[in-house]
């Protein structure tokens, strides 16, 4: 799957790039952010789901509303756009998701990418608890980027027994790349629920990372 963004920002210098271009594997779908083009893409998605369903409306308009507020919460944050994964294992959708966001910094020049790790890294070591994130810095096709690691943990519901059903640890990988020509980053933050298997998911997150190219 080819994904073309919008543009990612104005800016009259000609360095700056009009948008970019992504490739995710097949099974991803989109959901554009845009106001105006956020409920087409939510109701195309939910229909897809429940094709051929006729017999849940409530799920449905559960599903609907979840992805709205979700979806409503990204743009607002700065998303452009939001990916989720359909990508079936089996009778077993991979959950992950990726969310595209545009990073403003209050900066006359451009923040090198090196600054920001060390940023980051002393962040890390500032808040003290819990899992020190893995912060690196890599060379992709479209620039030098930041890229934070971390597991996040959050307790469990009660399990059927009434009793805690355990915490829950969720995986997230972000890449925090320079929008050339400007003081800005593209922020690309991929996150699963399936710690299990947290070095292939990351693995695929960092591919999907590596073929971002900036388009004129």
């Amino acid at each position: 799957m080819t994904s073309t963004g919008k543009p990612v920002v104005s800016s009259e210098n000609p360095a700056a790039p009009a948008d970019y271009r992504l490739l995710l594997p097949e099974g991803w779908f989109r959901i554009l952010l845009e106001p105006d083009r956020r409920d087409r893409s939510v109701d195309a998605l939910v229909e897809r789901q429940f094709h051929g369903i006729d017999n849940a409306p409530h799920l449905k308009e559960e599903l609907r509303a979840d992805l709205r507020r979700r979806a409503a919460k990204a743009h607002r944050s700065g998303g452009i756009e939001l990916y989720l994964s359909l990508q079936e294992v089996g009778p077993f959708t991979v959950p992950a998701s990726l969310l595209v966001s545009l990073a403003p910094l209050r900066h006359a020049e451009p923040l090198p990418a090196e600054s920001l790790a060390r940023a980051f890294a002393e962040d890390a070591g500032e808040a003290g608890a819990g899992e020190a994130p893995e912060i690196t810095v890599e060379e992709l096709a479209a620039g030098t980027a930041v890229r934070v690691r971390r597991l996040s943990r959050q307790p469990g519901e009660n399990g059927p027994d009434g009793g805690p059903d355990g915490d829950h640890v969720s995986v997230s990988v972000e890449y925090h790349l320079p929008v050339p020509g400007t003081t800005a980053f593209l922020l690309l933050t991929f996150s699963t629920p399936l710690e299990p298997i947290a070095d292939a998911m990351a693995g695929l997150f960092d591919a999907i990372a590596g073929s971002l190219t900036w388009r004129e």
